[in-house]
């Protein structure tokens, strides 16, 4: 399995360069925007940066199946599965925003064991492998040691879903307890997070594409990754909870606690 995730690796760091210069040339010169069938906006960009890590990532492993934002799934229930999202937050990147980034992830029977996130507006590339640690442009990152809310930094994410949930007031009490409150959204926070400027990330509507290679990325940094019920990630994951272990402990058990009246 090692000579496996190295030319996973390899691959998948080559695909997210290749769809980095697709993205710039359609960052420097502009694109139409098209409306899909679910509201959320596509671009030429998405579409042939996603071509493009497709072709990547099918020649290194060749029996891998690939799930991608735009062209849908060709088989999930293979050993090794990719998982694309070629431009998370196309709704920043048509209102010239630096806040979008290419994700791209390896899951093995059921689990993420590889991730690279690349956001070449904003400069930075995050990756990881199972057992490896996280990496920042070639330098290890770790999460902060902050261990209490009260001296914790919290970023919020897309929250709608939570703002109708009981657990919108334990959010709050958190909220109000913190060190300090931000929302700074897509990569960034996860980014922000595995390297010791954040302490807690909470978003209750994603995808799996969007957060599948930041799981990994958190994880090998020495973070805890789960859903807002404290499940790992999978295919069906629609919520975040992330954090330092001492601080996604004590949110965990706050949000539990508040779920009743769901």
């Amino acid at each position: 399995m090692t000579d496996t995730l190295d030319k996973a690796l390899a691959a998948a760091r080559d695909a997210a360069g290749a769809a980095a210069e697709i993205i710039l040339h359609y960052w420097r010169t502009g694109v139409d925007v098209i409306v899909k069938g679910d509201d959320t906006p596509v671009t030429v960009a998405d579409r042939e940066a996603e071509m493009a890590i497709r072709a990547i990532l099918a020649k290194a492993l060749p029996d891998a199946g690939i799930y991608g934002e735009e062209y849908g799934a060709d088989d999930t229930s293979r050993e090794y599965v990719w998982l694309v999202d070629p431009l998370d937050g196309t709704k920043s990147f048509v209102r010239r925003t630096p806040f979008f980034s290419t994700q791209i992830a390896l899951m093995h029977r059921g689990e993420l064991v590889l991730g690279v996130s690349s956001a070449p507006v904003y400069g930075e590339r995050m990756w990881a492998v199972r057992g490896r640690g996280a990496w920042l442009d070639g330098e290890p990152v770790r999460v902060a040691a902050t261990a209490s809310m009260t001296d914790a930094s919290i970023s919020t994410g897309n929250v709608k879903t939570l703002t109708a949930d009981a657990r919108w007031n334990a959010l709050g009490a958190m909220i109000r307890e913190s060190n300090r409150i931000r929302g700074y959204g897509d990569f960034c926070h996860y980014h922000l997070l595995a390297r010791g400027a954040l302490d807690l990330v909470i978003e209750s509507d994603v995808n799996i594409l969007d957060i599948a290679a930041l799981a990994v990325i958190v994880r090998e940094a020495g973070g805890v990754f789960t859903d807002l019920d404290g499940a790992p990630p999978g295919l069906e994951t629609r919520s975040v909870l992330a954090g330092t272990p001492a601080v996604h402990a004590a949110a965990l058990a706050r949000l539990t606690g508040a779920t009743i009246d769901r």
